[in-house]
């Protein structure tokens, strides 16, 4: 263990990135995060605000109206935001995501003619599902920054009785990408994580692996965050019912072994960074009173981790969290999450900018 005070990252600073009345907005972690220097892009939810009532689903939203997908672009760090809206990320028709339907007029998903150079200077990629079980899935690419989109692009089902795609890759070359994903379990029901391959810039995949054994019962194994260490050596954090885990792999993603829990008791999705000191992070919501965002650090490469990192302590209910975070240029974390201050408010896009270094 590190042995890191808790308090001394007390000092972080919080910045409101999306807040409108009346809105629901979330799940950055179903959409991905980008960064190039100090500009930085994170896609998220948007949708009604609908206190949710007795019998209905668990999310504070409005589910007969249409949700929007949004990003918001910082060019100083995470210090300020503005939103966009880019008609290239439309969802094709009848999408739903958490149940909620998306705002029509997207393009029905086609093949990917491949040959996409993933190490263009204003590369990003966003994988996104249809149904949060079975899929199925697609996903957008752009050369600009995110600025224009191309796409929607068909995913194959790798065998899978379903795959339900959130952002999680690892650019190898020009046409080569390493991508992790949720697929069903045997019984149809979400989910455990698999790794797939690209060479020809999309055009086809391949299976190559499951990271962890099939979670038995109601657990699900879903949600990954991955970061390669080495050209052989892959981490991956894996969200389970009511933890964290960590797996590893050294043959480039072909097999895995478990490695550690670096966050016990909670519900929700890691987001892990490689830090450029080799360290690294992970952050993730606390859905659990106090509500709030939480981090831990490691400087074993996973094996061992900090005590629990304090971010955020004043979340109204469980209703918070799937961080992204990125690190800047002069090594503060901007991490982003969804929040809300209070069961019957909003549901807001917030960013917290940390130093990891501290104390």
């Amino acid at each position: 263990m590190l042995g890191l005070s808790v308090a001394a990252y007390a000092a972080g600073r919080t910045v409101v990135v999306y807040h409108l009345p009346g809105r629901f907005a979330g799940w950055p972690a179903n959409h991905g995060i980008w960064s190039w220097g100090n500009e930085i892009v994170v896609g998220f939810e948007a949708g009604y605000f609908h206190m949710r009532q007795p019998g209905e689903h668990e999310h504070s939203i409005e589910y007969r109206r249409p949700a929007e997908h949004l990003l918001a672009r910082s060019l100083d760090g995470g210090e300020t935001w503005t939103i966009e809206n880019p008609q290239g990320l439309l969802a094709p028709p009848g999408t739903k995501v958490a149940g909620v339907p998306t705002e029509p007029g997207g393009k029905a998903a086609a093949p990917c003619p491949g040959g996409l150079d993933f190490t263009t200077p204003g590369f990003a990629i966003t994988f996104r599902m249809a149904d949060i079980h079975i899929g199925p899935s697609r996903f957008y690419d752009s050369m600009d920054r995110g600025k224009t989109w191309d796409g929607p692009y068909l995913l194959p089902d790798f065998g899978q009785k379903g795959i339900a795609a959130r952002t999680d890759y690892l650019i190898n070359g020009p046409h080569d990408m390493t991508v992790f994903l949720t697929a069903a379990k045997s019984n149809g029901r979400e989910g455990r994580v698999i790794c797939v391959r690209t060479t020809d810039g999309a055009k086809t995949w391949k299976f190559l692996s499951y990271l962890t054994p099939e979670p038995q019962g109601n657990d699900h194994a879903i949600m990954p965050s991955s970061v390669r260490l080495s050209p052989s050596t892959i981490l991956t954090a894996v969200r389970y019912r009511n933890w964290i885990d960590l797996y590893r792999s050294d043959d480039d993603g072909n097999t895995w072994k478990y490695v550690s829990r670096p966050a016990p008791g909670t519900d929700n999705p890691p987001s892990l960074v490689h830090l450029r000191d080799r360290r690294l992070v992970l952050t993730y919501g606390r859905r659990t009173a106090p509500f709030g965002i939480r981090a831990r650090l490691s400087s074993d490469e996973g094996r061992s981790w900090s005590d629990e990192i304090i971010l955020r302590n004043d979340g109204g209910s469980w209703d918070l969290g799937y961080t992204r975070s990125v690190q800047r240029p002069d090594g503060k974390i901007v991490t982003v999450y969804y929040f809300n201050d209070s069961p019957d408010h909003e549901r807001q896009i917030n960013a917290t900018i940390w130093d990891p270094s501290a104390p």
